[in-house]
């Protein structure tokens, strides 16, 4: 396959491993040979680790003297960006105009028409154009579509070049990205499996160097996908034992605790509050604040990235990520109130209690699909419902984002789609 000339090349091994218990309880990799079958195998990837750096507070490097404003011929040097926690729990960024985007869901054409509807992206979809915008994606990049890891070599491309304006890209994990580490591949589309397999062959022509490996995926990723098409060999069926083993065996090692992939999300938080207002997927609710937003971040990134605490390894952590009322599973704030279980006043006072506990001005939602558009209109604007399952796997609705500047907030959108009478339902 022909490559951009500025990729460097490398082999990368694939081995069939499974872990067996010695006699003193520690564990050996036993190498089972390529014709080996995966009963009670793990498919690894003899792949450099990656660690999440230590590093609770740092400070993004902001735009050079060429890009930021001007004024009477002298150079205005813009406020840095401050982050703090690990991943990022808290980031403070002055004077900067916030866009968030619910649930883009493995659709590549309508994360790049938001994107560009908000003006954060060229018109050949590579390229950052909104300064020194931040950006939140609220979650649920996997599943129901087939462009997932294109996705996010996009939003990491993009928050390269966005910190080189003085803005950022961050992202917050969902319950999907939760569900495909935990190995729950139920709603995975076959083209995302396919993507998983090509990827995986992609890797090869890498020694280890994960940054350039990623980045670079979103510039080739369809070439990848053509090429397979070309040869006949992008049609998923149920009966194809060979192929549908391929890409679940890919799939696993990308994203199982400790896969390059899990580690890429492990950098993500659950939880991030930018300047006065909160971004999560599901809701935060008064019990996670107590709990601590860092400490909850930092136990989801350890069970990521396969960190060892205990002689069976991390738990996944119930509070965030388990639960009706965890942090990506909540549905509180974003569905219809139930008379018969949470009054719409109750939940107003709930929401209250969370932004004062937190101290902040409003938060901002995914998980359920709002058929009526992105909204703030059952809690007093204090909270908005963002996800508008623009994702052909989900709604196909139009793309929506919400624009926060000057702690004002509104909804940008070109046009409403016809639901039929649709109404929110309970999509996971």
């Amino acid at each position: 396959m022909k490559l951009d000339p500025t990729f460097r090349p490398l082999p990368i091994s694939f081995l069939f491993l499974f872990r067996e218990k010695t006699e003193n309880k520690k564990e050996r990799l036993i190498f089972l040979g390529d014709k080996a079958r995966p009963r009670m195998a793990a498919f690894a990837l003899n792949f450099a680790q990656i660690h999440a750096v230590s590093r609770p507070k740092f400070v993004v490097q902001c735009c050079s003297p060429s890009q930021v404003p001007q004024i009477n011929g002298g150079v205005v040097k813009p406020i840095p960006i401050v982050v703090s926690g690990d991943p990022p729990t808290f980031v403070s960024a002055p004077q900067r105009r916030i866009v968030a985007v619910g649930d883009l869901h493995g659709d590549l054409s309508q994360t790049r028409s938001a994107l560009q509807m908000a003006g954060l992206l060229s018109s050949d979809g590579f390229q950052w154009t909104g300064r020194d915008t931040i950006l939140v994606q609220v979650g649920d990049i996997l599943d129901r579509g087939e462009h997932e890891i294109a996705i996010l070599s996009l939003l990491k491309s993009l928050d390269v070049q966005a910190k080189s304006q003085g803005g950022a890209v961050f992202q917050v994990n969902g319950n999907h990205e939760t569900m495909n580490i935990e190995g729950d591949f139920r709603y995975v589309d076959p083209g995302a499996f396919d993507e998983c397999a090509d990827f995986v062959e992609y890797l090869e022509q890498y020694n280890g160097n994960w940054d350039d490996a990623f980045l670079n995926w979103i510039f080739v990723s369809e070439v990848w996908r053509e090429e397979r098409a070309s040869i006949g060999d992008n049609k998923w069926s149920p009966w194809n034992i060979v192929k549908r083993q391929k890409g679940v065996v890919a799939r696993s090692a990308l994203f199982s605790p400790g896969g390059v992939l899990a580690c890429e999300l492990s950098r993500h938080p659950v939880v991030l509050k930018v300047n006065d207002w909160i971004f999560c997927h599901g809701g935060l609710l008064p019990h996670h604040v107590k709990y601590g937003v860092e400490r909850m971040n930092k136990e989801v990134s350890d069970w990521m990235r396969g960190s060892k605490r205990e002689t069976d390894g991390p738990k996944m952590p119930f509070i965030a990520l388990r639960g009706y009322d965890s942090v990506v599973w909540s549905r509180l704030y974003s569905r219809e109130p139930n008379p018969l279980q949470h009054q719409p006043w109750k939940i107003s006072s709930i929401a209250e209690k969370t932004l004062g506990e937190f101290k902040a001005k409003g938060m901002v939602v995914g998980h359920t699909p709002q058929t009526n558009g992105a909204n703030s209109s059952k809690y007093d604007s204090r909270v908005w419902c963002i996800d508008v399952g623009m994702s052909s796997g989900v709604l196909n609705s139009s793309p929506e984002v919400l624009e926060i500047v000057d702690n004002k907030a509104r909804v940008l959108k070109r046009h409403r789609d016809s639901f039929d009478e649709l109404a929110v339902v309970d999509y996971l």
